[in-house]
């Protein structure tokens, strides 16, 4: 619902964004602020959330999730939930399982196109999200970098960065 009281627009809508986030980078914080821009709260689902570690899912859904909450700011995190995705093989489960596990939303910000599709087909306005450097900003790329001792770190927030050093992501890429 949009509500407009004397020249201010006030958003009581709920969203959902999806992402796997293999690591949560600069393009997820900016898509996230993006979504944030045009809901008052935003459930934030970690995709992939029941696959790891595996070279393209190196992190499991708690280390995602801490990376994104030591790279958000306390004022985004109020406005923001956390659940956890599974993979399923059905993609109409999959979307019955979302339902199951977020509350009800009324828009869902994704790029992915069956993603986009699948909830065009229910009542839930669909939106995508403007990439930010998406030549730079893709997970599979900023693994690419750790695992050969290039330079990342300005590719990730700080909050990631930070985690990603102290659990020593790039012994694990390597390994994986």
């Amino acid at each position: 619902m949009i509500v407009f009281k004397k020249d201010c627009l006030i958003l009581y809508m709920d969203g959902l964004l999806i992402g796997r986030f293999q690591p949560f980078h600069l393009g997820h914080l900016e898509a996230l602020r993006f979504a944030l821009s045009k809901v008052e709260h935003l459930w934030l689902g970690i995709g992939s959330s029941n696959i790891s570690p595996e070279k393209n899912n190196p992190f499991s859904a708690d280390e995602r999730k801490e990376m994104i909450i030591s790279s958000i700011d306390p004022e985004l995190e109020k406005r923001i939930s956390i659940y956890y995705i599974p993979d399923v093989d059905n993609h109409i489960k999959w979307i019955e399982m979302i339902n199951s596990i977020v509350p009800p939303f009324e828009i869902i910000f994704s790029n992915d196109d069956l993603t986009l599709h699948l909830y065009s087909k229910r009542n839930v306005q669909v939106m995508k999200i403007p990439f930010h450097n998406r030549d730079s900003l893709s997970g599979t790329k900023i693994r690419d970098l750790i695992k050969s001792d290039q330079k990342w770190e300005d590719l990730v927030p700080n909050g990631t960065k930070n985690f990603l050093e102290k659990i020593d992501a790039k012994n694990r890429l390597k390994i994986l």
